[in-house]
C-alpha cells in the first residue's frame, strides 16, 4: 500500500489545476506548512513565558530594596493648667503724683485759630508748672526723686569732662533747650509762620508729620530730618518751618551748654 501525502505540493498542483490560483484558497494551501510552524513557535513563547513568569517576578522583587517603612509613635503631652477666667488682672500702678504741677502741653496743630479746641498753656502757666501730657496736681509734701545711673560704679569727686561734640537725648539731659519764651510762644510761631501747601489742600492731605533735629550750642536749629512724612508738600513745609525759627535756649549738662536731639511732630488738618 503506498503512503498518500494530500499536503505534497504535487497535490496542490493538480487540485488548483485551470483555476484561478490568485484566489485566496491556493495562498492559504500553499503557505499552511510555514504558519502551523510559526504557530506553534509563538505557542510555545507564550507558554513558556507565562510559566516561568512567578519565578521572573519573585528575581525582580529580590534585587530591588524595599523601602524602610517609619513607624508612627504616637507622643503624649501634658494639658496646660486651665486658666481662671474670674482671677481679674491686677490693677496697673499709678504714679505718685509729681512735687511741681504739670499742665497738658497739645501737640501743635497747624489750622485757623478759632477752630483751635485745645489752646497751649500760657507762659504764665508754664513759669508755675511742668508741660506734660495731661493736667496733674502737684503734692507740695511729696520727696523729690532723682534716678540714679545703672552700672557706673562709684562716682568719681573730679569733675565730669563734656564733649563738646556729643549730642544728648532731650529726655536724659539736665536741662532740656527751649524756645524763648516757652513752649507755647513756638506752637504760636508755627501756627502764624506755616502754610497749607496747596498740593496737599487738593489731594485732602491731612495727619501727622514726624520730625528731628538738634539744637545746636548756639540755639540754632541743624539736622532737621522728616522721620515720617506725609508728602504732598507737607514735610517740606514742616522744614521750611523749623529752619526760620529763632534760635533756641540750648540744653546745660553739667554746666554747659550742649548739643541736644529733639523730636516733635506737626499736625496739618483740613476743617
Amino acid at each position: 500500500m503506498s503512503k498518500l501525502d494530500i499536503f505534497r505540493k504535487e497535490w496542490l498542483e493538480v487540485v488548483f489545476a485551470d483555476k484561478n490560483k490568485a484566489y485566496g484558497a491556493y495562498q492559504l494551501r500553499k503557505g499552511s506548512a510555514g504558519n502551523t510552524t510559526k504557530a506553534l513557535l509563538y505557542g510555545s513563547i507564550v507558554f513558556l513565558v507565562l510559566f516561568f513568569s512567578p519565578k521572573i517576578y519573585s528575581l525582580i522583587k529580590g534585587a530591588i530594596p524595599e523601602e524602610e517603612q517609619l513607624k508612627a509613635q504616637e507622643v503624649v503631652l501634658n494639658t496646660p493648667p486651665p486658666v481662671d477666667p474670674k482671677t481679674p488682672p491686677p490693677p496697673p500702678v499709678e504714679p505718685p503724683p509729681p512735687k511741681v504741677d504739670q499742665v497738658k502741653m497739645p501737640p501743635p496743630i497747624v489750622k485757623p485759630d478759632i477752630e483751635v479746641q485745645d489752646e497751649p498753656p500760657t507762659v504764665e502757666k508754664l513759669k508755675e508748672a511742668d508741660p506734660g501730657q495731661k493736667d496733674i496736681k502737684g503734692d507740695p509734701t511729696a520727696d523729690i526723686v532723682i534716678a540714679e545711673p545703672v552700672g557706673e560704679g562709684p562716682k568719681k569727686e573730679a569733675a565730669v569732662a563734656v564733649d563738646d561734640n556729643k549730642v544728648y537725648d532731650f529726655v536724659s539731659i539736665e536741662k532740656v533747650p527751649e524756645f524763648p519764651g516757652g513752649m507755647a510762644k513756638f506752637y504760636s510761631f508755627l501756627q502764624k509762620t506755616m502754610k497749607y501747601p496747596p498740593m496737599a489742600q487738593e489731594n485732602n492731605v491731612q495727619g501727622k508729620v514726624y520730625l528731628s533735629f538738634v539744637v545746636e550750642r548756639n540755639g540754632e536749629l541743624t539736622d532737621i530730618v522728616v522721620t515720617r512724612g506725609l508728602g504732598s508738600g507737607t514735610d517740606e513745609e514742616a522744614k521750611r518751618v523749623l529752619k526760620a525759627s529763632p534760635r533756641w535756649v540750648p540744653g546745660i549738662q553739667n554746666g554747659k551748654p550742649v548739643r541736644v536731639k529733639y523730636n516733635i511732630n506737626i499736625n496739618f488738618a483740613l476743617q
